[in-house]
């Protein structure tokens, strides 16, 4: 890893308190100048609350390509998935106002579904365990079909696993969500969402699946084409069935500062906002997710996130009352929602940044930072007669949070915790392994990958020359 990359991308320092000072405040705007700079992205903005209050509010570059007019407090980003929570605290304030209970079947508030629908229950739609088919993988569904001709026509198709055993993400889950809040109330399902959750956010907040429907100040995304090497403008539309699953456009202000009433339990009580972010219990026992939020736990901090169309993002601590907001309208090489949440989590308080995202920010960076580099062998080197494994974190980056890199491959079964195979820290960041030659069967191609902390499977560099053919793109060595 090229440590210039270290120097574009990154000037943060980091501390343990949770305030959030002038100078950090300078860093994270650096920052975010930086990945808007090498990944051109059209224009963005990014919030965070701290304490309940809006510690920073920052606007960056252009709505549109066509027309110089800047992202501004009433520019509303379109932040498709990410509409999600806002329909999961929506079904949440009814199960807190006992009109409705997660354990409840799905039949008793939608008539006339099909036979294999009836175990399903309204937990399996908020966590995507229902099994159903996905309406968004049909084409011969019309964008204005209605809801009852949908389920018509999915009821067609067969389960697609069963019912709570696994996750598979799912349009269908929030069309029937829509529904069933649609059947309680007697509101349409936008008016219910603005009125209880946006009512002080006027002009700030709109719902439409339609990418080339034109909203004022709306700002829709666009998409990189990698041939023509030009952006492309969404034009994806969708029905009103789709408003609870994508179709909010928000401005900053209005995301903040519904962030603020999350923190403060003004949407949910903690008893029902702690059911929500509850995981659920899947039977396969590898997943993890709550009901309707991304979970993960860092350094024993607890954060709940969700993302949409690769242009969005929230995440909130509420142990340390951190929530960050990013939004954007366009990215040319990968998603950089997460990877700019955990450097701007880093810069507030140290703990809170995974070095797994920083690693994989660096390595995901290098096609565009160094765009035209030899391809060489990565990971390895032979010196008489050892074979060393070698791994560089980026340089000048605490390592303090990385308890362990290992290689793996089909030498030991891929099992990133055999620590006949734990790397030993070097200087400058560098990880090795020394091992005899003798220790592999001379002529044999083996495969081979780098783990952080026994569960991060790192990326291989664009540029490493010694790469399998298969999807996984295994790094590859042989004794000769």
């Amino acid at each position: 890893m090229k440590s210039s990359i270290l120097t574009i991308l990154f000037s943060g320092f980091f501390v343990t308190a949770y305030g959030q000072t002038a100078e950090q405040s300078k860093a994270i705007d650096s920052y975010i100048k930086k990945v808007i700079q090498i990944n051109e992205i059209p224009g963005m903005a990014v919030g965070i609350v701290t304490n309940n209050k809006v510690t920073f509010q920052k606007y960056y570059g252009t709505e549109n390509l066509e027309s110089d007019k800047k992202v501004d407090q009433n520019s509303m980003f379109r932040v498709y998935s990410s509409t999600k929570l806002m329909s999961n605290v929506g079904l949440f304030q009814l199960v807190e106002q006992g009109k409705l209970s997660v354990e409840d079947k799905i039949s008793k508030y939608i008539d006339n579904i099909p036979e294999e629908w009836k175990n399903v229950k309204v937990k399996n739609l908020l966590s995507h365990s229902s099994g159903l088919p996905d309406w968004i993988n049909f084409n011969d569904i019309a964008t204005d079909a209605t809801n009852a001709e949908v389920i018509n026509r999915l009821s067609k198709e067969k389960m697609e696993f069963e019912t709570g055993s696994d996750y598979r993400y799912n349009q269908t889950n929030y069309m029937l969500i829509t529904m069933i809040i649609e059947k309680i109330t007697g509101e349409k399902f936008e008016n219910y969402i603005l009125k209880n959750q946006f009512s002080d956010s006027k002009n700030k907040v709109v719902f439409s699946s339609n990418s080339i429907e034109k909203i004022p100040n709306r700002i829709v995304k666009y998409n990189y084409n990698k041939n023509t090497h030009q952006y492309e403008k969404s034009t994806f539309v969708e029905g009103r069935r789709a408003h609870s699953a994508n179709g909010l456009a928000i401005a900053l202000p209005a995301f903040l500062q519904w962030s603020i009433h999350l923190s403060k339990n003004d949407f949910l009580k903690p008893a029902t906002q702690a059911l929500m972010w509850k995981p659920f219990e899947y039977k396969n026992k590898e997943i993890t997710f709550t009901h309707g939020w991304d979970t993960d736990i860092f350094n024993a901090i607890k954060s709940y996130d969700f993302s949409g169309g690769n242009v969005s993002a929230y995440r909130i601590f509420p142990d340390q009352n951190i929530a960050i907001i990013v939004m954007y309208n366009g990215y040319k090489e990968f998603p950089v929602f997460y990877p700019m949440i955990n450097q701007i989590a880093g810069m507030m308080d140290k703990r809170m940044l995974n070095p797994y995202m920083v690693a994989e920010e660096y390595t995901k960076s290098e096609p565009i930072v160094h765009p035209n580099l030899k391809k060489e062998n990565y990971g390895y080197r032979t010196e008489k007669d050892n074979i060393i494994f070698s791994y560089q974190f980026p340089e000048g980056k605490s390592v303090e949070y990385i308890k362990s890199i290992s290689v793996t491959g089909s030498f030991n079964n891929w099992n990133p915790d055999d620590q006949v195979y734990y790397m030993n820290l070097k200087r400058n960041n560098t990880f090795e392994l020394t091992l005899p030659k003798s220790h592999f069967e001379s002529g044999k191609t083996y495969q081979f990958k780098f783990v952080m902390n026994k569960k991060n499977w790192l990326s291989v560099p664009y540029n490493a020359a010694n790469v399998d053919e298969t999807q996984d793109h295994n790094l590859t060595f042989k004794i000769d």
